[in-house]
């Protein structure tokens, strides 16, 4: 399961949200069938870019919690002071994508920055079975 974390400032379009996921699929040479699922802070609800580009992508949403942000935010790889300031988390993409993906996932690389928007893609830890 590979997820993408979505932060952004407020008020972006759908069409910018899109254009940051597509721009870290591209560079983490990652195919957009290969996403499971797309993650924003819970705070980030109302904002109807990101709601908009999730259905325009064919993605669910999963809206992670403060706390789940701020568990998964000590593993992150990029540090904004901005966000720290804003949200208390180093970056709000790879916290978002590595809560969803799991206490076991990492990053596929660090987060790709378009515009207002970032996103982040994390990797769901393998498992040590045999076969798949």
């Amino acid at each position: 399961m590979i997820v993408a974390g979505v932060g952004s400032r407020r008020g972006v379009t759908a069409e910018e949200v899109c254009a940051a996921v597509r721009g870290a699929l591209a560079r983490h040479d990652v195919k957009l069938s290969e996403i499971s699922l797309m993650a924003t802070p819970a705070m980030k609800g109302s904002e109807a870019g990101i709601l908009k580009a999730a259905l325009d992508l064919g993605l669910l949403l999963v809206m992670v919690p403060q706390a789940q942000l701020e568990a998964a935010g000590a593993r992150a790889a990029t540090r904004s002071e901005r966000v720290v300031a804003l949200m208390g988390l180093p970056s709000v993409a790879e916290a978002s994508a590595l809560a969803v993906a799991g206490r076991r996932s990492t990053l596929i690389g660090p987060r790709f920055v378009l515009g207002p928007v970032t996103c982040a893609l994390a990797r769901e830890a393998q498992t040590g079975g045999e076969g798949a």
